[in-house]
């Protein structure tokens, strides 16, 4: 399931790029750079890592909050296997990261991968390069904690990890430019509390498919959801709007969404969480009260909700790429 859920964000990411005109072009003739392929590299590989960061931290996530753990502190059977999980995600997050930093590396600098090396010092100056190469520090040592992890305390060390793995990137994107200018901290700070929400809301919801049917568990993730729910909403309209020029031109995401390939992207990943927001709604609606009767209705929405949740990443990382 997590292969099929991952290709559907690649197939929207794709798409999405080719059609807000964010998609890597060719180099005009005689000039010599990053390759198509490795162009296109930069944002699936970014994809794969952010889906690895989902995993991981929803399943770090349910160990330390929705599975049972023993009065010692001992995580129990399916918190040994979340945190296992979680190991094997890092670990994925770490290698995507390293080809996300090679790569990116490639493409800045306009050298073909196989020249790379001979710009290693200049790469390395780069603030995308350095990011991802905490990044991939970081999930290492994540992944040697996971790998030992037994206890909740444990787990929440790991938690804090990977926390702090997912804000490198974050530092380098759209909301990191000109960080002395007010309005770029204040879009900087709510894309990092955006994308914490989201790694709760979506990575708990697939541990909480993949390791439990407790009910307690059950509502309380329910709970955690719709404040995450609030927050990606709140976060979500401040940064598009800043991104989209509000501060100087008025309300500019009204007046971009459909002028601008970034504002189209905005208008369909809106779109994706007043979805996904229908969803939580029928959850508390339907499955919820049904689930000691009719588990499988709960399970099924929620498996639709994990693809749509998945177009909704994809069109993040599109976001990230689109001018």
């Amino acid at each position: 399931m997590v292969l099929g859920v991952v290709a559907s964000g690649i197939v929207v990411l794709v798409v999405a790029l080719l059609a807000a005109g964010g998609a890597p072009k060719p180099l005009p003739g005689g000039l010599t750079g990053a390759s198509m392929p490795v162009s296109w590299a930069v944002p699936v590989l970014r994809l794969i890592a952010d889906a690895a960061a989902v995993v991981c931290g929803g399943a770090v996530l349910a160990a330390v909050l929705l599975l049972k753990a023993d009065d010692g502190g001992k995580l129990g059977q399916q918190g040994l296997r979340a945190a296992q999980d979680a190991a094997v995600a890092a670990g994925v997050w770490a290698v995507a990261s390293i080809g996300g930093l090679i790569t990116t590396a490639s493409v800045i600098l306009g050298v073909p991968l196989a020249h790379l090396s001979s710009h290693a010092e200049l790469a390395g100056s780069l603030d995308q390069v350095r990011a991802l190469a905490v990044v991939v520090a970081l999930t290492a040592v994540l992944a040697v904690v996971l790998s030992g992890c037994h206890t909740v305390a444990t787990a929440r060390v790991a938690l804090v990890l990977t926390a702090a793995a997912l804000i490198g990137p974050l530092l380098t994107g759209h909301g990191a430019i000109e960080r002395t200018n007010p309005w770029s901290v204040l879009a900087t700070g709510s894309l990092v509390v955006h994308v914490f929400a989201a790694v709760a809301w979506i990575g708990g919801l697939g541990a909480l498919v993949r390791y439990t049917r407790d009910r307690p568990a059950i509502e309380t993730f329910s709970r955690l959801a719709l404040v995450c729910a609030v927050t990606i909403g709140a976060t979500g309209l401040l940064t598009a709007e800043i991104h989209l020029g509000g501060r100087e031109e008025g309300w500019g995401l009204i007046t971009q969404w459909v002028t601008t390939g970034y504002g189209a992207l905005v208008f369909a990943k809106a779109v994706a969480f007043a979805v996904l927001v229908a969803i939580g709604w029928w959850h508390r609606r339907a499955t919820l009260p049904a689930l000691a009767d009719r588990p499988a209705l709960f399970y099924r929405l929620a498996a639709v909700e994990l693809l749509v949740m998945a177009g909704t990443v994809g069109l993040a990382v599109a976001l990230s790429r689109t001018p």
